[in-house]
């Protein structure tokens, strides 16, 4: 989870490989409106999201061993869609704000627009305290971030 260009998709199937599960890439479960929206700089509402969001859901609780998914699960409420199915650990990749948006201007063909990092980073909501999982800093190697995803997940069981 995170905002656009913290890495979700890079570190999420880098983690997926090493874990060996599959690995969901949320953005291609967005509706052409939903992509469309971004290209042009619209934020999602909640309504638009919605969908969206129930599908991601549908995808990481389609594999009874588990599976690796990116979404930027931005706030506790679309979490709680992600949940409705079943136990999520989240990952949150954390990336100031200057970071991000010059990621996502490196990203040529990528629908989201570099325009939509302020609103992403103002609906940003960080984890609660009993939210399973882990926050890191997107500014490490991809490499050191799956190290600490895993051994987060071997020193602590199952829902916190």
């Amino acid at each position: 989870m995170g905002v656009s260009g913290c890495g979700k998709s890079t570190v999420g199937l880098a983690l997926a490989q090493r874990l060996g599960l599959g690995f969901l890439e949320g953005d291609s479960l967005h509706p052409p409106g939903n992509i469309a929206a971004m290209a042009a700089g619209i934020a999602l509402d909640d309504a638009m999201r919605l969908p969206w969001l129930q599908a991601v859901a549908t995808g990481l609780h389609s594999e009874q061993q588990g599976i690796v998914g990116s979404c930027s699960a931005l706030r506790r409420s679309y979490r709680d869609v992600l949940r409705r199915q079943g136990e999520v650990f989240f990952v949150h990749l954390k990336i100031g704000l200057h970071a991000a948006r010059a990621r996502m201007q490196e990203r040529p063909g990528h629908f989201m627009n570099p325009a939509l990092a302020v609103s992403q980073h103002a609906s940003l909501e960080h984890l609660d305290s009993d939210e399973w999982g882990i926050a890191v800093d997107a500014s490490h190697p991809t490499e050191v971030l799956v190290k600490r995803v895993v051994d987060h997940l071997q020193t602590h069981a199952a829902g916190g």
